[in-house]
């Protein structure tokens, strides 16, 4: 089945990288490359915005990924509303990091949700679901990479059968939340056990990083496992592990390996190499101010 797109919408150009100059978002990108109309409101909510968008004359609206909640007139200018591609399975994880928090959480199976707009956040009806597992060393990178397809697969899959797909409510009483991600929740609490916090550095890669205080500034770290040891050490203390030197947790038998990492102001690095830069030795500590 063939599709017109008649505009797209996203958001206005905003600075980017160390110039600090207007950068495009890839949505515009490739709108402008299909030669497709682009539209860039700094809130959709502004009054002359519903009847723009009616003005196009769409039958339906795909938002994606907005960044904003849309009131009732901008779900409505299309004629036959609008549709939100969600990456988790609603009701569950709604909100702006449903990847993210799915890792952090420990799920082990996530997917992509269609479901009719309403003026709550992903909250209206759904219309289909595909689930997926989570591999069990995904980053929530790796994850979303993963969905992109699968999410454009699903929409299509929903425009096709949207004359005979029968909206079914969600129940609210299953519902979590997703919020969006700040920079203060990839703090790793050495307290926790190993297996939290490797979710937390996986959940938190890309953005924001999982961080440490470590001798010579804040460390992050990008990838990790869990190993087994014996500790005795306060948490955040580097002890020693089968598979090399590792940081305590609160688990009494098992402590976190990290694998890549990134000092402060420096490129990535393996742990090895940058246990040898930093000089630690078993006894060290990670997390102390």
């Amino acid at each position: 089945m063939h599709h017109d797109v008649v505009a797209v919408v996203t958001q206005p150009d905003r600075p980017a990288h160390r110039g600090r100059r207007l950068q495009p978002p890839p949505v515009k990108a490739r709108g402008t490359a299909a030669g497709v109309p682009v539209l860039q409101p700094a809130r959709l909510r502004d009054p002359e915005w519903a009847p723009r968008l009616a003005a196009l004359g769409a039958e339906v609206g795909v938002v994606v990924a907005f960044g904003q909640i849309l009131p009732r007139a901008v779900l409505e200018a299309p004629r036959r509303g609008s549709i939100n591609v969600h990456a988790s399975l609603l009701p569950r994880f709604r909100g702006a990091a449903p990847i993210q928090w799915a890792i952090i959480r420990g799920e082990t199976i996530t997917g992509i949700t269609t479901f009719q707009m309403d003026e709550g956040m992903d909250t209206g009806p759904i219309l289909l679901r595909a689930a997926t597992p989570i591999g069990s060393e995904e980053t929530a990178g790796d994850l979303a990479r993963r969905l992109a397809p699968l999410g454009a697969e699903v929409l299509l899959d929903t425009l096709r059968r949207l004359d005979t797909l029968s909206p079914e409510p969600q129940r609210h009483e299953e519902a979590t939340l997703a919020p969006r991600l700040k920079k203060s929740d990839g703090g790793l609490d050495w307290t926790r056990s190993a297996r939290d916090l490797v979710r937390l550095v996986r959940g938190c890669n890309p953005w924001p990083g999982a961080t440490t205080e470590a001798p010579g500034g804040v460390l992050t770290i990008w990838r990790a496992t869990v190993v087994s040891a014996a500790v005795g050490p306060a948490p955040g203390t580097l002890v020693a592990s089968s598979a090399g030197l590792a940081v305590a947790t609160g688990d009494a038998d098992a402590a976190l390996l990290p694998t890549e990492v990134q000092p402060e102001n420096r490129r990535a690095m393996s742990w090895p190499d940058y246990l040898r830069g930093a000089r630690l030795a078993p006894g060290a500590r990670l997390g102390a101010r």
